[in-house]
């Protein structure tokens, strides 16, 4: 019986989970806590935007959560992607085993055409 309260309280690790839209499409992904963060590869969106979901720290200890969103105005040029949203979320974050919104519904805009990129995510299993 002490295994089973046991095993109730214990969290899972900390996920962060993102579901983007461009162009009536829509992708999630996925992050997970790590030490490094300069190789997490961003996500190509649509040939149009680059995303980029990164927890720094541990399974027991998040450091920091730092979003990014990049518009490619000329794909097909071989130009790099600019930077148009870089958003950092700092400990304490709220401990639990559920998803809660992180971010809420973000809409951006980007380009003469005025291209949207809508995405939200959510954290789980964040230890107290």
């Amino acid at each position: 019986m002490a295994s089973l309260a046991a095993s109730t309280n214990v969290l899972a690790a900390p996920l962060l989970r993102c579901d983007l839209t461009y162009a009536g499409a829509s992708q999630s992904i996925e992050a997970t806590p790590v030490t490094d963060p300069y190789p997490v590869p961003s996500i190509d969106i649509g040939g149009r935007f680059r995303f980029k979901a990164v927890m720094v720290g541990s399974t027991a200890q998040l450091g920091r959560i730092v979003l990014y969103a990049y518009f490619n105005a000329d794909a097909d040029a071989g130009t790099q992607p600019m930077l148009i949203q870089q958003v950092k979320y700092l400990p304490p974050f709220k401990a639990s085993a559920a998803p809660y919104p992180l971010t809420g519904e973000q809409r951006l805009y980007a380009g003469a055409a005025e291209r949207e990129l809508i995405y939200s995510c959510t954290l789980e299993g964040v230890q107290p």
